[in-house]
């Protein structure tokens, strides 16, 4: 269990990756469909990680995907996504307000039928999540 709040850290990587794996999975034509429908979930994946992007904490100028809060996203065939994710903490000011806009800047994302937004506080957000570009722009090199 140790290596679990060095997770979300990575998860930047594994939600571009999954993408990228899902865009060359099935490289034969042994199964087209498959591919073509993993082709669209990417696609869509990749919008929804733009309009995360454009989601901020008032108290902190970086996006909450860059600051590591969305530890897991996941796009059903259908078009139906479940996001987890978590706050600064628990006490945080917007901690009523940023879960609901998270689901409303997801569902404007062409593709997506339906979001389903869910807090965790497992495992507990510390500043080694975010990324190096959020790092960065709050000078915590």
């Amino acid at each position: 269990m140790a290596a679990e709040p060095n997770e979300p850290a990575a998860k930047t990587p594994p939600i571009e990756a999954g993408a990228a794996q899902a865009e060359g999975a099935g490289g034969g034509a042994a199964e087209p469909s498959g591919t073509a429908a993993a082709a669209a979930a990417a696609a869509i994946e990749e919008g929804i990680v733009e309009a995360l992007k454009t989601v901020y904490d008032p108290e902190i100028p970086v996006n909450i995907y860059e600051m590591g809060l969305v530890y897991d996203l996941h796009v059903e065939p259908d078009g139906r996504v479940q996001i987890k994710m978590t706050l600064t903490s628990p006490a945080c000011p917007v901690a009523g307000s940023l879960p609901g806009e998270v689901k409303d800047k997801v569902e404007s994302v062409p593709g997506v039928a339906a979001a389903e937004v869910e807090v965790v506080w497992d495992p507990v957000w510390n500043p080694s999540m975010m990324s190096e570009a959020a790092r960065l722009e709050l000078g915590m090199f």
